[in-house]
Parts: C-alpha cells; structure tokens; sequence
C-alpha cells in the first residue's frame, strides 16, 4: 500500500514508542545517556529510510517501500536517474500562490483562486469535458462538479485511473490538469487513451498504467514518457501545482504535451481516424488532480489562422494584447480560441536521450522552427 508518510516517522515512531514503555520506569540520573541514544537510533532510522528510498528498485520492491505483483519492467541503461520516489516532488508549481493544498470538497458553485497574485487561472466557467463517473477504478471520488479527482482517499494498493466522460473526436483539443496533492509513489500520469483500456485492470497492482500497452500514452511525474511498454525522457519532473497541458490534433494526428505553459514536445504522430480520452492515473494514496481547462476547436480556417498568429508573436502572453482589432472581435477570439493564442512554445535544447521518428516537422504544435520545441515521439519496438 501507498504510504501517507515516510519511512523515516514509522520506523523513528515505532522506536520511540518502545523505549518510552520500556524505560520510563527505570529512567533515574541516566537519562542524558538515553537521550543520547535514543538519537542515534532516530539518525540510524533516518539513513535506512532514505537508503531504501533510493534504492528500492533495485531489490524488486516499488520506491514506496511496498512489494509489486506487477511484472518486472526491463532496464533501460540511457535513462537518466528521474526514478519514482515516496518523497513528494517540490519546486515544480506553475505559480507561487498559497491555494495548492485545496480542500478535498468544492462547493457546487464554480470556485475560483482568491489568492494575490495568483496566476494559474481557473477562470473558466465552461468546460467541455469532465471526469467521467461511469467510467473509472473503484479508488476514486470525484468532487468540484467532477473536475477534480481524488485517488486513494484513506490508503492504496494499487494503480486506479478514470478518463474524461466525452470521447476526443475530430478537431483541436486542449486541457490542462493540475497537480491539487503531494506527487509521489510509484506513479502519477497525465495522458489519453482508447476505450479499450481497461481502467481498473492494476487497482491490485502499483504500475504506470497509461503507456503500458498500444491503446495509451501517457507522461510520468518523473518525466518519462510511456507507450507499448516502452519508455524514453521526456520532461523534467513535475510536482504538486504543476499544470500539465496537453494538446491532441486529429488533423495532423499529434499529441504534444505542456509543462506550466511551456511546451515540452511532441510525444506521438499519425493519430489521425482514432478515438481517444483525456485519462490520469495514480498510485499514491491521498492524491489528487483537476482539470482547470477543457477545449474542443474545429480544424477551421479561423483557428489556422489563429495559430499562425500566435507563431509570428510567440513572445507575448496573450497575441490578442498586441493585434489591433475591434473589442467586439477580441472578445469572440478569446472565447473560441484563447488557448490557442496564448499557447507557449518556448525553445527547446534537442534530447540526446531520446529516438525520434521520421514525420514532417509542420505537423508539430510548437511552430515550424526547427528549434523551437524539439520534437519527442515514443520509442516503438
């Protein structure tokens, strides 16, 4: 089972409690000597947590500290150390804002932050898709009108995942989720899939459930990129109040995915005349995660348009700030293709840990520049 806390304060817990029933009665003039040893026995404890932490793979074991039934993944020597840990990723929030730790229930009315000078913008009041109740692991809850979802909420043994309630079909779609809890454990993926996963499949079992067969895709919290069972370096790693974006174009059958905002890369091509849903999964207890915005665009001359505008001014926050047109116009842009405007492809240094398939670099989302947004696609064996 997933852990709430860490090796560390069971085992330094589990000491004290001992000696304290154990000793008191005998305690007298000696106590500086016990306090002495009793910290000791809490650094000693201290060490073999982290030490098991870290090299919990190593012995068949997930990183957790709990045994996998799942089957042994291979070694991969070219990736780079990004490995799952039950310590929480820190320093990956998009902003600085103090509303991370959101309460577990929203209210029915649409909340936004009412935060300074918070920028994740939860505007939106509308979105086109939600979690679907229908169709997700029995480890889940769903609150803030099913757009916010919970995993584990009081321990896990196992991976549970759910998918959006409507299928991406035909065009140009956007969301972005949030990390709303502590990041850690075995796993927690952002990713889309078919209606053939099968969502419930590992809830006895810790693994990376999106990517591990040919019907999803999915990207890591450690920033590895899975698909087929195949896995490559992606991403840096994101944490608690990253925002994960993710862009599905069934015209040009791309899936390019963001990380706060920037663009990291394209991770799949010739996804053109296949059905796909928005799905997350988790393996760590008492996490969670909401979608903060949810699009859908035909593949029309206007949002052509549009995102050629946004290529020849990739450098502002919003291209609308900058084109001189009438309030009214503005105002329908924004509604129809804000995402699309404000997308942020910045420039990205090429992966040398990563294979690359052959495909036309106009397809990809990030621009046309060859160095802009360097183009990553799953490894397929």
């Amino acid at each position: 089972m997933e852990p709430a806390f860490t090796m560390g304060e069971v085992i330094r817990n589990s000491i004290k409690d001992y000696l304290s029933q154990n000793t008191m009665a005998r305690r007298t003039r000696n106590s500086r000597a016990w306090h002495f040893v009793l910290s000791g026995v809490r650094r000693e404890a201290d060490a073999r947590a982290v030490a098991l932490a870290s090299g919990a793979h190593g012995w068949g074991y997930d990183s957790d500290g709990q045994h996998s039934d799942s089957d042994s993944e291979p070694e991969f020597p070219s990736l780079s150390p990004s490995i799952p840990s039950a310590i929480p990723v820190t320093g990956e929030s998009y902003c600085n804002c103090e509303n991370q730790n959101e309460t577990p229930y929203c209210s029915s009315l649409h909340t936004i932050h009412h935060v300074k000078d918070c920028q994740c913008g939860e505007e939106d009041e509308y979105f086109e898709w939600v979690w679907d109740d229908l169709n997700k692991s029995t480890a889940t809850l769903l609150t803030c009108d099913n757009r916010k979802v919970n995993f584990h909420t009081e321990y896990s043994c196992g991976t549970a995942a759910i998918r959006g309630n409507k299928e991406l079909a035909e065009g140009q779609h956007f969301w972005e989720i949030k990390m709303t809890s502590p990041v850690y454990g075995t796993d927690m993926m952002v990713g889309i899939g078919t209606s053939d996963v099968n969502l419930d499949k590992y809830r006895h079992t810790f693994c990376s459930l999106l990517g591990k067969d040919e019907d999803s895709w999915g990207l890591s919290y450690t920033g590895l990129l899975h698909h087929r069972g195949d896995k490559m370096n992606f991403s840096s790693r994101f944490g608690q109040g990253s925002i994960i974006g993710v862009h599905l174009d069934t015209w040009h059958g791309t899936l390019t995915f963001f990380k706060n905002r920037k663009c990291i890369g394209v991770a799949a091509t010739k996804l053109q005349n296949k059905k796909f849903y928005p799905m997350v999964c988790s393996t760590a207890a008492k996490s969670s995660m909401k979608v903060i915005r949810s699009c859908t665009s035909y593949t029309s001359l206007q949002y052509l348009c549009c995102y050629r505008l946004r290529q020849l001014l990739p450098n502002y926050v919003d291209t609308l700030e900058v084109l001189p047109l009438p309030p009214g116009l503005k105002q329908v842009l924004h509604n129809k293709l804000g995402w699309v405007l404000s997308m942020n492809c910045s420039t990205l240094k090429p992966s040398t840990s990563s294979s690359s398939l052959s495909g036309s670099d106009s397809d990809s989302s990030c621009g046309s520049d060859a160095e802009a947004c360097q183009r990553k696609r799953c490894r397929r064996t």
